[in-house]
């Protein structure tokens, strides 16, 4: 199995640029500010020039587990993907540890989820493996929908689902010290 990389880049452009030269899945902000937290874009790649990458991404370099929990019904192989992406970095509880807050993560909050974001289209976990440099991060969640608009207003079923949502997370996250969502948008570029 190639092993995945994930670039955090408190710049878009620099980020875009990094894409087009080592190929992956860039996720940008979707707003324009001067301030981008916790960071403008991520850029996951396969790419095995990790010295060249570690000296451009700014905020953070982490090796991932990627596991998809809910695949995406369309997939344009190279270019603009459909829909709207919420990024959630997860920070560990620290009374688990990242072992077993990956493990609730993975084994009991994923049917949750399923259950409650009914207008979610795809979601993805990506489990840090490893840091390379940057904030103690333990993974990403990567939450599809059809819209910026759906994302923002559909993304719980129920307000007994949200309340149910934000217990579960507490069980196994730092919710203080998680950073907050980032919006995005996906575009594939060709390694």
């Amino acid at each position: 199995m190639t092993a995945e990389f994930c670039f955090a880049f408190s710049h878009k452009r620099i980020a875009r640029q990094a894409a087009e030269a080592f190929g992956g899945c860039l996720f940008e902000d979707v707003k324009d500010r001067p301030q981008h937290e916790p960071f403008a874009a991520l850029l996951c790649t396969n790419h095995p020039d990790l010295t060249a990458l570690l000296s451009v991404a700014d905020v953070g370099a982490y090796r991932v587990d990627r596991r998809v929990m809910k695949a995406r019904d369309t997939l344009n192989p190279v270019g603009q993907q459909p829909g709207a992406i919420g990024i959630f970095t997860l920070v560990a509880n620290s009374k688990l540890g990242h072992d077993a807050a990956d493990q609730h993560w993975r084994d009991r909050h994923t049917p949750l989820a399923l259950s409650i974001h009914l207008a979610m289209t795809h979601y993805t976990q990506l489990s840090v493996q490893h840091r390379y440099k940057g904030p103690v991060w333990d993974g990403f969640a990567l939450c599809g929908f059809e819209s910026i608009e759906d994302l923002e207003t559909r993304f719980f079923a129920t307000e007994a689902g949200a309340r149910l949502i934000a217990q579960d997370v507490s069980r196994f996250a730092d919710t203080q010290a998680s950073p907050r969502r980032v919006v995005v948008q996906e575009t594939r570029f060709k390694v």
